[in-house]
């Protein structure tokens, strides 16, 4: 098996790096640190096309393949992992509109969209409900032409900025199996009932915000129904889930290889007992296992995205990106933070950032135990 990018791909990638090192590396830590919107970064991933990557080109995207797709978020995160998220959720609930909204949907929300005019999310997590979305309580009742929507939804990414906001619902509470009974409603910023909360805090993650949703008596017209058929909303997500967690393993990846990256030049600049510790053994060894992890983890997404671009099911190969790929992140910021010694604890260098970033990409999209079971049943059922 050979993974080698082509021409186009090889020329995309340069310029997003070009990016991360013009804007985002000199201002990151800063930033976050500050707790600072990163809007200038925004608008200039907007002027990029960024925001549609997952919208076909008949709608002003960029209708971009799944290896390009890592592209990105490998070299947003190697910037900044928090703006990489920014635009994650995002392209994730353009792809369930493009993927399975009906063409007045999808003409309606993609232009838009694609420039950035509009923004999203997705509205999946609830308080009592994470990696077990059959487990929501948040319920649409049918009355004449509209949905009243019941509920609360947490840890919501770009849920300020949403409009619209795909939000998973209960349209029959009682089916069995669960799944049968959830749908998707596209649920516009402004819609009475329709709160965002407090934003929540976080160890890291920073820049994007993450915030409860409350869905009070919310109206909605039936014309919002994603897809304009009830029980499919579980399909639906999972479909999405699928690229996002593609986007969890190129992020870990970029996150990785920031680590690895700070590591060789601190060491190589590092002087101890008269000489570079780039020459003591104990550091080498940690060098050698930061750059063959980090090369397995980036061989195993990108292949993943080359499966996923041959139009295959990846659940399988998305989930194995995922695991290897965020246990990596976070084993390279620790070795980083090893290498620096005192200084990777400073947060006047870039490591702290990296090591409090990092444990956020085995949680999302799916903990990796769950993606675990999902591998073993995949290699069961085979």
């Amino acid at each position: 098996m050979t993974i080698q990018l082509t021409q186009d791909q090889k020329d995309f990638q340069e310029a997003i790096r070009a990016f991360v090192d013009k804007e985002i590396i000199p201002v990151a830590r800063d930033m976050e640190h500050s707790g600072e919107y990163p809007t200038a970064i925004v608008e200039h991933m907007k002027e990029m096309g960024l925001f549609g990557m997952t919208i076909p080109e008949e709608f002003g995207g960029l209708g971009v393949d799944m290896t390009t797709f890592s592209i990105v978020f490998e070299e947003l995160s190697r910037g900044w992992m928090g703006v990489a998220g920014i635009l994650g959720s995002h392209s994730m609930a353009c792809f369930v509109i493009a993927k399975h909204g009906t063409p007045e949907q999808k003409a309606k929300y993609l232009p838009d969209l694609a420039t950035g005019a509009r923004r999203s999310g997705l509205g999946l997590t609830e308080p009592g409900a994470g990696t077990d979305l059959q487990g929501i309580s948040t319920t649409a009742t049918l009355d004449g032409d509209h949905y009243i929507v019941r509920g609360s939804k947490t840890w919501i990414t770009n849920a300020r900025h949403a409009d619209p906001l795909p939000v998973l619902v209960k349209t029959d509470p009682k089916a069995d199996p669960r799944h049968k009974g959830m749908s998707v409603l596209l649920i516009d910023a402004g819609t009475p009932g329709f709160t965002i909360g407090k934003d929540i805090p976080k160890m890291g993650y920073k820049g994007p915000e993450s915030c409860e949703v409350i869905l009070d008596e919310v109206r909605v017209p039936v014309e919002q129904l994603l897809g304009g058929v009830e029980g499919r909303g579980m399909q639906q997500v999972l479909s999405a889930l699928e690229t996002g967690r593609l986007n969890i393993a190129a992020r870990s990846v970029g996150i990785a290889a920031r680590a690895y990256e700070e590591a060789v030049n601190y060491a190589k600049s590092r002087m101890a007992f008269g000489k570079s510790i780039s020459e003591f053994q104990a550091i080498q060894l940690k060098i050698a296992d930061m750059a063959t992890d980090l090369q397995a983890a980036r061989l195993l997404t990108y292949w993943a995205a080359s499966e996923a671009d041959q139009g295959k099911r990846v659940d399988l190969q998305t989930a194995q990106a995922k695991v290897f790929a965020s246990e990596v992140a976070i084993q390279n910021s620790l070795r980083a933070m090893q290498v620096h010694g005192g200084y990777g604890y400073s947060t006047e260098y870039e490591i702290e950032r990296l090591y409090r970033d990092a444990p956020l990409m085995s949680i999302g999209e799916g903990t990796n135990d769950i993606m675990r079971m999902v591998i073993a049943k995949q290699i069961f059922a085979d």
